[in-house]
């Protein structure tokens, strides 16, 4: 994985941009620590950060080569899956390759194919392909969204980058955030529009999305969505399919020229990419360490799991956290035989990093959920600089409580968000006034944006409504909290379940078989049943451990009231007082989660400690 940015301006004079450019590239420093490049032209100037992971001796960029006159140069950052059957296929068209690095073969797949080379990729990317006689520009991402791309347009052209950061950098637009930025940050987050980027001139390519820029325009075209197809294959052929696919994709991702370890929360879905990884390897003996595994010995994978200071003492089970992580990993553990390293965080820590992870996502985000990413992967990279993670099974199989709870389901909204009171409560009056109706209406676009059959009942077409919900939206906050959050340590982390195929075979099959056995993500249940213990089969979702030491609340409320008390600190102007005192006092009457199934009292006040930091870090101007 890596970090790119790039700048087209054709009255400019790039060349004479050398401090600006060398900052945005700085900026990326955290995606790519091993290398960096640059490709500088007059009107035109492509920048990459490397963190090298497959054939690190061949595979720098910005990478060029020539192809029937033109002279095409690309910026890569992602991971090819199918690198292996494309390099084929392209060598079979009369192209030959001088590395083993999956950046030559996506370069030669676009000179080859050009704009139809994105349907052809199986992966996780965003990319930049510039030709130089030309002087076109084509900017894509993948299907998923799991790797980001933003970009600000002007009159003169073009400024992109993987973060946002790196476009400030270009000096052609500065951080301001107007009245439709506000209602994001204020009803949506930690969420946001698909495509949005908050500061008022950022947006983001859509997943499944590519651009071109040429001409001084810039011209955007889908080329992958959420399509309706009949299923056909029968319950048995289904079971058989999933197991089929996972797998696949599981291994497909082992590919690593630098060390490789795995996220084990003692879930289904960790456990799954666990187990499935650590049978692999001890069946191509060949690809292992010999100094790593005695003769009659198994391979044993590394698996990581947090903790927080604490939490066995305070957790208490809820509807939504009916249990707690330890007693399952140690069971996983025992199946994999795993080296595992359980990373314990201190309640301070977690809160101090809240700043940091807001300067890994240039925006407000998932408060403590993210924060505690941040320092877990933090610890990891010490030792590592790959690793898999379980990410988005729920929200393709049915793994959240909105999928199963009839009255949550059909209700017409979002159903990590339900309620906009709260966000409502700690506004001052007059504040925002349309913030309802402006969440109304994001959630109607992408009701009426969803693909489904004639045929579909009524449960299935709601739950292809569900899907695309979750797919789009709550997907979408998790994807770019595991990206940012791990990339600002230099750490890869690869999410097998967001397979292109995985995804499109879960769009089309019928509720009850996804729902097998009526559990929340039955059918993956029943499919790797045989290679899991019973314990994690059967176990009932939980989500992401948060802190349950009552000392974050304390640590939270301390901060706020420092925030408060300061009449020259921006959000002051937004936010009641009074009412965020009351949630400070009493935050046992929060009873609906603020965003997902974690985000109750001390949540909410981080959110407000992260949105003050944003205003000053980033000096933000409103616009209002």
């Amino acid at each position: 994985m890596c970090g790119i940015a790039g700048w087209l301006d054709h009255t400019a004079d790039l060349k004479e941009k050398m401090d600006e450019l060398q900052k945005m590239s700085e900026s990326l420093k955290r995606r790519g620590p091993d290398e960096h490049g640059e490709y500088i032209r007059r009107h035109a100037a492509l920048l990459h950060r490397r963190l090298s992971v497959i054939d690190p001796e061949n595979g720098q960029q910005p990478m060029s080569t020539l192809y029937e006159g033109e002279k095409y140069t690309i910026v890569y950052n992602g991971e090819l899956y199918n690198t292996a059957e494309l390099r084929e296929e392209l060598k079979t068209a009369g192209f030959g390759f001088g590395t083993r690095s999956d950046t030559e073969v996506l370069l030669k797949a676009y000179c080859y194919y050009k704009e139809a080379c994105a349907e052809k990729l199986n992966g996780i990317f965003a990319f930049a392909v510039y030709e130089e006689n030309a002087g076109r520009l084509f900017l894509c991402r993948d299907r998923v969204g799991v790797k980001p791309l933003f970009y600000h347009t002007y009159p003169d052209g073009i400024v992109f980058g993987s973060e946002i950061k790196a476009i400030f950098h270009s000096g052609m637009i500065a951080p301001r955030v107007d009245e439709e930025g506000l209602y994001e940050l204020f009803f949506l987050g930690p969420a946001r529009t698909p495509g949005n980027g908050i500061f008022k001139g950022i947006s983001e390519l859509l997943p499944g999305e590519y651009a071109v820029y040429e001409n001084g325009k810039l011209q955007r075209r889908r080329y992958y969505r959420l399509t309706a197809h009949p299923h056909e294959d029968n319950e048995a052929q289904t079971i058989e399919r999933i197991r089929y696919l996972l797998t696949d994709a599981i291994e497909r991702q082992l590919v690593s020229d630098v060390p490789m370890c795995f996220f084990l929360s003692g879930g289904l879905d960790s456990g799954i990419i666990c187990q499935t990884a650590s049978n692999y390897y001890n069946r191509q003996s060949e690809l292992l360490p010999t100094s790593t595994r005695p003769l009659g010995e198994r391979y044993a994978i590394h698996t990581y799991s947090v903790e927080y200071a604490d939490n066995r003492r305070y957790f208490t089970k809820t509807r939504f956290q009916p249990n707690a992580d330890f007693e399952y990993i140690d069971k996983m553990v025992q199946s994999t035989e795993s080296h595992h390293h359980e990373i314990i965080l201190d309640n301070k820590d977690v809160l101090e990093a809240l700043y940091p992870s807001v300067k890994a996502r240039d925006l407000p985000g998932y408060v403590d959920i993210d924060s505690s990413l941040l320092l877990f992967c933090k610890e990891i990279k010490k030792d590592f600089t790959v690793a898999l993670s379980g990410e988005c099974a729920d929200e393709l199989f049915g793994g959240y409580p909105w999928y199963h709870d009839h009255d949550i389901l059909f209700e017409d909204c979002f159903p990590w968000s339900r309620e906009q009171d709260i966000r409502r409560y700690i506004l001052k009056d007059g504040v925002l006034p349309k913030g309802e109706s402006y969440v109304r209406e994001r959630y109607l676009d992408t009701i009426r944006a969803v693909d489904s059959l004639p045929r579909d009942s009524k449960i299935d077409k709601r739950m292809r409504e569900m899907f695309a919900l979750n797919y789009y939206w709550f997907m979408q906050c998790l994807l770019e909290r595991k990206d940012r959050c791990s990339m600002y340590s230099g750490l890869e982390v690869r999410v097998p379940f967001c397979d292109a195929r995985l995804i499109d075979y879960a769009y089309n099959m019928p509720w009850q078989l996804k729902a097998y056995g009526g559990r929340e993500k039955g059918i993956i249940r029943k499919a790797f049943e045989d290679i899991l213990p019973r314990e994690i089969v059967y176990r009932k979702k939980s989500p992401y451990p948060k802190t349950h030491n009552p000392i974050y609340q304390k640590l939270c409320a301390e901060r706020v009231n420092r925030i408060l008390s300061d009449p020259t600190r921006r959000i002051n102007e937004l936010i009641d007082a009074d009412h965020v005192r009351e949630i400070m006092e009493h935050p046992e009457k929060i009873t609906s989660p603020w965003y997902g199934q974690l985000m109750k009292a001390p949540q909410i006040l981080a959110y407000l400690i992260e949105v003050d930091y944003w205003l000053e870090e980033y000096h933000v101007r409103i616009e209002v």
